[in-house]
């Protein structure tokens, strides 16, 4: 579930955590994303991203983000090199990317959203990108997949998450799809936090309040 950076890459940390290793905190820095971002589109910025507040409730300890606003980062473990900038055909108004690690070495979190201009385009982007997930369902026994999708609901917009299971049947990670407004994105997580996949529906839940505000 590596994630694909593309060449115009913007390093930063995210909340209030630090971020990675050689990574670019300054304020400076992160003001210059939110002005790319706003300009790109409808103000879509690295703070429509999830944040390393979001993820304590979910056992997950942040240690660093790393951010992309080129919509050039793969989507999710099922997609292969699929971006959310191949998958609009370049026709987004903006796009925003985020790969965040964690204090588990091997759980890594990678969320890509887009602004699709109109309700109408961002519920079209989000039935491909369930279908895309609904692709990794169907798997022969022994294989890694995503099982049964669960609808969520909450004031900022709505989506599906979904439970990935590895090899063994165990829980692994999962993945979200997530919509509010004319905003449409995808989050992916590898690694468990916990036993209960029941963790991915307050990933998507944090995941849309956020792409909302």
């Amino acid at each position: 579930m590596a994630a694909s950076i593309g060449a115009a890459l913007i390093v930063v940390g995210i909340g209030t955590h630090p971020a990675a290793a050689g990574a670019d905190t300054s304020s400076a820095s992160q003001s210059a994303t939110a002005s790319t971002a706003a300009r790109a589109g409808h103000g879509l910025g690295s703070g429509n991203l999830m944040q390393s507040d979001d993820f304590f409730q979910q056992g997950l300890a942040p240690v660093g983000a790393t951010v992309d606003m080129t919509g050039k980062q793969a989507l999710s473990a099922c997609s292969g090199e699929e971006t959310m900038r191949a998958l609009t055909k370049g026709k987004a108004d903006a796009y925003a990317d985020v790969t965040w690690t964690f204090d588990a070495g091997d759980t890594l979190l990678t969320e890509s959203v887009a602004d699709g201009s109109t309700t109408t385009s961002a519920t079209s982007y989000e039935k491909q990108l369930n279908k895309l997930v609904g692709g990794c369902q169907d798997e022969p026994a022994g294989h890694w997949h995503y099982g049964k999708g669960h609808a969520i609901t909450v004031k900022a917009g709505a989506g599906s998450w979904y439970p990935a299971f590895n090899g063994d049947g165990k829980v692994s990670g999962g993945v979200a799809v997530i919509r509010t407004g004319h905003r449409f994105g995808i989050v992916g997580l590898s690694g468990q936090p916990s036993d209960d996949p029941g963790y991915m529906e307050g990933i998507a839940a944090a995941a849309i309040n956020r792409l909302a505000g």
